[in-house]
């Protein structure tokens, strides 16, 4: 690694400041909302240490967005999770690319594509929202302006990362191959694609006491994938949708089948026109099995969604797909979502 810790935990506190004065709905009051009913939503089991992050950081006082921002940053920066942020798995080249988005409910969004250097995704894309007129930066302009914006430069590919990739290399043809993290790299290892062993990507849904949602998402992408591929997670409306007044849904899995129906966007409305979460979840992915037909043997996706009451809906197409579930006083428990297909 060019880095070494004390410098990487260096830039881990200087990157913690950076956009705090934002915010869009307070979230001092979220706790008090009544029931059982969540508070907040995250992507598979690694998602239960995000949601405490956040939840720790409405009872400080933070906006929603500092709430799901605080989250997806704790796998952002996990060397053990190779499949969002730091030692994520590089694309065919070596290079780790990062995308992620961040969406209030009354549409305000950041996003970066192809970003490489720089650790938390999730906060470059919070300093799109908050200081450009844009809505997504991508590749060398993503990073630039990461480096512009005070964001330290880290080298994310770690060595076992790295020892991975080359691995792969020796048994692989240099081709593309669309679902080679839950296809071809997969094989050999034990559970099902999209299984525990096999998951990419954080979702992050939180919701206040009043009803108010923002909304964050943030990987590393598909393993191995070629250079300049972009997935879901960035894409307002595929990888993440927030919307005042009714809800939020993110999505996780192979990031193609979500873009060609503009997944998340298709779950919110859904419940805007009276679904429940967990029927708006079914209906996405039952349309992408219906038009997809045997172009998705072996593919998992899932979506995750969340009501302005806390209701929640998750369905996958494959058995494996888990989310964590926060309630109001701050108790978190993982699921396992149901699936359109057996194992």
């Amino acid at each position: 690694m060019q880095n070494g810790r004390r410098g990487f935990l260096g830039g881990m506190a200087s990157i913690a400041g950076i956009g705090a004065g934002w915010a869009v709905a307070p979230a001092r009051a979220f706790a008090q909302a009544a029931g059982p009913r969540a508070t907040i939503v995250s992507t598979w089991d690694f998602g239960a240490p995000a949601n405490d992050a956040a939840f720790a950081a409405g009872r400080a006082g933070g906006s929603l967005i500092d709430m799901v921002e605080a989250g997806v940053k704790v796998p952002e920066a996990d060397p053990n999770n190779h499949s969002v942020g730091y030692s994520g798995y590089p694309d065919r080249d070596g290079h780790v690319t990062l995308d992620a988005v961040i969406m209030d409910d009354a549409g305000g969004v950041g996003a970066v594509a192809a970003l490489e250097d720089t650790v938390h995704a999730i906060s470059v894309a919070r300093a799109v929202m908050e200081h450009t007129p844009h809505t997504l930066l991508v590749g060398e302009g993503a990073t630039r302006f990461a480096r512009d914006r005070g964001f330290p430069r880290v080298n994310l590919l770690t060595p076992e990362a790295e020892k991975a990739w080359r691995d792969w290399l020796k048994t692989q043809n240099y081709r593309p191959v669309a679902n080679s993290e839950t296809g071809t790299y997969g094989a050999g290892r034990p559970g099902t694609p999209g299984g525990a062993l096999d998951h990419d990507t954080i979702g992050m849904l939180a919701r206040d006491a009043q009803g108010r949602m923002a909304g964050a998402c943030t990987t590393s992408g598909m393993a191995f994938k070629m250079r300049g591929r972009v997935g879901d997670s960035p894409q307002v409306g595929s990888g993440l949708y927030v919307e005042r007044g009714v809800g939020g849904a993110t999505s996780t899995g192979l990031g193609e089948e979500v873009t060609r129906t503009v997944g998340t966007a298709r779950v919110v409305a859904s419940m805007r026109h009276g679904m429940s979460p967990q029927a708006a979840c079914e209906e996405a992915a039952r349309h992408i099995a219906s038009l997809r037909g045997d172009a998705i043997k072996g593919v998992q996706v899932g979506f995750l969604a969340m009501d302005t009451a806390g209701r929640i809906g998750a369905f996958c197409l494959l058995p494996g797909f888990t989310y964590a579930v926060t309630d109001a006083a701050g108790r978190t428990r993982v699921e396992k979502a149901p699936s359109l297909f057996k194992a």
